[in-house]
């Protein structure tokens, strides 16, 4: 007898070398927090509601959620591809909560999230149905020293709050900066939270010596045009300049129209775009989209009808959209940093919010994705661990002019992870919900968050993500992306490959080179205008793709979650490549009687077996494929009845 539920599980390439440069993304293990003044409130913390929001990828995850202020945790655990909630109590909202400006040595109300494994975290700041907003909250590894502050400030004329962030110390002796003064010295954990400064922030420069966190808010927010009685609270976490990037692309969700703020990191940096228009009624915003200074930004106004908004730099800029809740003439508003494409994914894990008390029945949660229009059908989703299937729910819309499409999908399950992946191209995904009659959320739900002050590619492959992908073809072209102008000086961009300079290829930011199987170690050194140096290594792997492995347990894949009721239990291997050892590991450890054997049986009583293969290839390529065995042995006595 046999019992089945289909199960996703991601196939594990292990190479036969440690993995020196991971790509950075918005997953990691270990994150820093801190929550905003919502402008109803101060300190009556029974009418706002705090969410923390963590997904676990393939593996089971255990962590620590640590409240600095009050110097108490909760450790949690997640299955894998599941999702851990947490609502904060009154006295760990209290602990997070800012609801009056620091002085220059700070607060320690913030939250400090660790795991053993990936995971990707998010928050929500409401306030009972009237008014809500979501972050992502980026990984420690994707944090820099340089920001700029992208909010909304209000334009009703009321003395509440305007415009505020905070920015968190993550290393003692933290010298925090506004416009180049020093407002703060922090130690790890203690914040900056400024407010009522000024109506309109957006362009203020942060920076740190050190790495921090920092968090735009706005304790109510109304863009132009919105009726004055519609304001909300704003919430998102800002992205270092150094993961800015100089293309883009807005996809619009559920409203007619969205408002788009883009920020300059550079001078002289000049922007175009397709669909929108440049806002000329937004006090302190640029009319032109030329020439644009270090700070200074402008305001675009894009509809529906638009079909999406591309935008593009010469030099890298900061993009946030903000979304005014379902109905235009009555939603509150909501912010989300928009990641620039070179920031795009191959796969994304995310969550839609599990939102209680009041009027719940009413709330929407979806997932934008938004990618090259040719590539679009090759993203799939699994849903809680279920075998990937087509997206569902919504359509496709085509932006022609910038060869990009959007798919705004309905996230039904809110207790699930959901897992997108594409099988051919990148993407880039968005979360946001929608009340009935007030309200909305918005947020970045996953990107990669690699430094993009210079990069180089090879066949549209970032460097840092060259182990991952070993490559079967043998012309590579390289290309390099330089956020500064180069200097003017011959020889300010070499190439080298295993130590040795490419001469011929001094100075140029494309070109090609055929290789032989094996493994090269690529730098690219720049030197900018500034005399700045950078130097950037990737470790380029071609090899012979002409190899699989898999196994199969009484004839069923082993990536199908499958209970067995039989105790003998036959195991069979499929591989195609020459092969110079086959191990099989039980439990962890390897069964040395079960080298090189490509079929055998095995008695197991109830209970979870862990189940790995590992195949070690002549090319000096090793294959892992692993799985969980499950049993469950029936024990029934049959008796006669007498009706």
């Amino acid at each position: 007898m046999l019992f089945k539920k289909v199960t996703y599980f991601l196939i594990t390439i292990f190479l036969s070398t440690l993995i020196s440069l991971q790509a950075q993304t918005t997953e990691g293990t270990e994150f820093w927090l801190t929550f905003g003044k919502i402008d109803y409130v101060t300190t009556e913390y029974s009418y706002i509601h705090l969410q923390i929001r963590i997904v676990a990828k393939d593996h089971q995850t255990t962590g620590t959620i640590f409240f600095t202020n009050i110097d108490t945790y909760i450790d949690f655990e997640i299955e894998a591809m599941q999702v851990y909630t947490y609502n904060l109590s009154e006295a760990e909202k209290a602990a997070v909560y800012n609801a009056y400006q620091t002085s220059p040595s700070g607060n320690n109300l913030s939250v400090y999230i660790t795991s053993n494994m990936p995971v990707t975290v998010y928050a929500m700041n409401r306030f009972n149905n009237l008014s809500y907003d979501v972050t992502n909250v980026l990984p420690v590894t994707a944090l820099g020293t340089e920001y700029y502050q992208i909010s909304y400030p209000v334009l009703i004329n009321v003395s509440v709050l305007f415009n505020t962030y905070a920015v968190i110390a993550t290393e003692d002796h933290t010298e925090v900066y506004q416009n180049n003064i020093q407002v703060a010295t922090l130690n790890k954990g203690y914040l900056y939270y400024t407010c009522c400064s000024v109506r309109e922030m957006t362009g203020y420069y942060i920076s740190a010596n050190k790495p921090i966190a920092h968090f735009a808010f706005s304790p109510i927010s109304l863009p132009n045009g919105i009726p004055q009685s519609s304001g909300s609270h704003l919430f998102q976490q800002m992205a270092p300049v150094h993961a800015w990037g100089k293309e883009f692309f807005v996809p619009i969700s559920h409203t007619v129209r969205e408002y788009v703020r883009i920020v300059a990191s550079q001078n002289d940096t000049k922007i175009t775009q397709i669909g929108g228009t440049v806002r000329t009624d937004v006090t302190g915003a640029q009319t032109t989209l030329d020439n644009l200074q270090a700070g200074q930004f402008v305001e675009l106004e894009v509809p529906l009808s638009n079909l999406g908004c591309y935008i593009k730099a010469n030099k890298p800029v900061g993009v946030c959209t903000f979304l005014p809740g379902i109905g235009y003439e009555t939603g509150t508003p909501a912010q989300c940093w928009i990641p620039p494409i070179e920031q795009s994914v191959k796969s994304a894990l995310i969550a839609p919010f599990v939102i209680t008390g009041y009027e719940v029945y009413i709330y929407y949660h979806y997932a934008t994705l938004f990618t090259q229009t040719a590539t679009k059908n090759n993203i799939k989703v699994s849903i809680g661990g279920d075998l990937p299937t087509n997206l569902s729910g919504g359509i496709w819309i085509d932006n022609a002019a910038a060869e990009m499409s959007f798919y705004k999908m309905p996230l039904t399950n809110d207790t699930a992870a959901y897992y997108f992946t594409s099988s051919s191209g990148r993407f880039l995904i968005l979360g946001y919900g929608t009340h009935m009659s007030s309200g909305a959320y918005y947020y970045p739900a996953y990107s990669a968050m690699r430094k993009l002050d210079a990069a180089f590619y090879a066949n549209d492959i970032h460097f840092q993500e060259f182990e991952e992908n070993p490559f079967c073809e043998s012309e590579i072209t390289f290309r390099a992306e330089i956020a500064g102008d180069l200097h003017t000086d011959p020889g300010s961009l070499k190439w080298y490959i295993d130590g040795l300079e490419e001469t011929t290829k001094q100075d140029s930011l494309e070109w090609k080179k055929t290789f032989g199987i094996g493994e090269y170690e690529i730098i690219m050194w720049v030197r900018l205008a500034n005399d700045t140096i950078i130097s950037k290594t990737g470790n380029l792997k071609i090899m012979d793709c002409n190899f699989s492995a898999e196994f199969y347990v009484n004839n069923v894949h082993y990536l199908y979650d499958t209970t067995f009721c039989d105790k003998n239990v036959n195991f069979r291997a499929e591989i195609e490549g020459e092969y110079s050892e086959l191990k099989w590991y039980i439990n962890g450890a390897e069964d040395i009687t079960l080298q090189n054997t490509e079929e055998w049986n095995r008695t197991f009583e109830t209970g979870n077996y862990p189940i790995k293969m590992e195949v070690h290839f002549e090319n000096g390529e090793i294959v892992s494929c692993e799985n969980q065995l499950k049993m469950n042995i029936y024990w029934m006595k049959i008796r006669n009845v007498r009706y």
